[in-house]
């Protein structure tokens, strides 16, 4: 078998355009290697770890948060980087960054910004908020502000999941619209996409929200793989057996996506990145029969867990109270934190009461509303 390699549509770190404050040269690691370790070190990266992603904490001590989705999408899209001889280091500093804007309780919490943003004529958008981590609230350096990423991956931050054109997002026009992102930013959404449907396929499962019957009739790729497991392991626990169907369904769909990523770009006639970049649709994707199981996947996740009673019960009581600190906030401006209070010099009001609820864990989110509404 041909190893399926697009070595040659690998974006050279040699051709990275640059930070936006210029530095010597690490003497021992590339600028992608350097941007990885500058997201890693950053405040909003470790403040992942208690951020919801599908199931609050405190259910399960097992439920994967953020920050261990992070690392499940950086361990897959290194593995596809790899085998595709794509440049691993900016893949993964990509992967590392792709969540850091999220604010608490996941969707639910975007959501809900973003309704309280639009009476301002403004929006919340979690990728646009990383950009402002990245560029701007993160303090780390006494030449700079932010983390002063390569060019590359702060357009990876705010590309990887979506194109846009000229003016759409005035704010982005330095990213190249109307381009598509290299190859490395274009395999995180698809990671992105596996490694949350596998792990919430198992976290629900171990929370009693799917049923093995439901999931055999509803994804035809589960139903083989859990027959085949049966077969392979007919002494084996459930929760072993269905261990192996989750870790089978992901090894199958780490290699659909390494298959049809090389098929799409064989059949463009790709030579370099800037085909890559030129080319009107994005060349990172399944083939059809697993853009077909990927969508059977997503609609039992929607039906059985994402729209489920008890997580739209804990979603409406989330968003409730995190509409209910925007306002009281916007009421009482005194009652934020000094260097909140400054940034209202420089940009509205709403704007900052946003930036701050949106940089709390679920956790300080929770003691924060505690202390203002019901006393400490």
């Amino acid at each position: 078998m041909t190893r399926p390699s697009l070595r040659h549509l690998q974006f050279p770190v040699s051709c990275a355009s640059g930070r936006r404050y210029p530095e010597l040269p690490h003497p021992y690691r590339n600028e992608f290697q350097r941007d990885r370790d500058r997201v890693v070190h950053a405040r909003a990266f470790r403040r992942l770890e208690d951020k919801t992603q599908v199931f609050a904490a405190g259910v399960s001590d097992h439920f994967r948060n953020r920050l261990t989705h992070t690392l499940e999408v950086s361990q897959i899209a290194r593995t596809v980087a790899r085998v595709l001889e794509l440049d691993e280091d900016f893949t993964e500093a990509l992967a590392l960054a792709h969540d850091i804007g999220h604010p608490p309780f996941a969707h639910a919490g975007e959501q809900e910004l973003n309704r309280k943003m639009q009476r301002f004529g403004e929006h919340f958008d979690h990728n646009l908020h990383a950009l402002r981590i990245v560029e701007t609230f993160e303090h780390r350096y006494a030449r700079f502000p932010g983390l002063n990423l390569t060019f590359e991956v702060r357009e990876g931050i705010v590309k990887h999941s979506r194109d846009f054109e000229l003016g759409e997002f005035r704010e982005l026009d330095e990213f190249l619209p109307g381009q598509r992102p290299p190859l490395e930013a274009q395999l995180i959404d698809v990671c992105d996409e596996i490694a949350y449907n596998t792990a919430d396929l198992d976290d629900a499962w171990s929370a009693g929200f799917l049923a093995v019957d439901a999931l055999r009739e509803g994804v035809p790729r589960f139903a083989e793989l859990y027959s085949r497991a049966e077969m392979q392991f007919p002494g084996a626990p459930e929760r072993i057996r269905f261990s192996e169907v989750v870790r089978s369904l992901l090894n199958w769909l780490v290699g659909s996506l390494i298959e049809g990523t090389y098929q799409a770009a064989e059949a463009a006639g790709m030579r370099d990145v800037e085909d890559v970049r030129c080319f009107r649709q994005r060349v990172a994707t399944f083939p059809v029969e697993a853009q077909e199981t990927n969508a059977q996947l997503k609609e039992m996740l929607r039906q059985h867990v994402y729209l489920s009673e008890a997580v739209a019960s804990e979603r409406s009581e989330s968003t409730a109270k995190i509409a209910r600190m925007f306002d009281f906030f916007l009421e009482h401006p005194e009652r934020l934190p000094e260097n909140y209070r400054r940034e209202t010099d420089r940009q509205p009001l709403h704007r900052t009461v946003c930036d701050y609820i949106a940089g709390m864990t679920d956790g300080f989110f929770l003691r924060t509303y505690q202390q203002i509404f019901c006393g400490s």
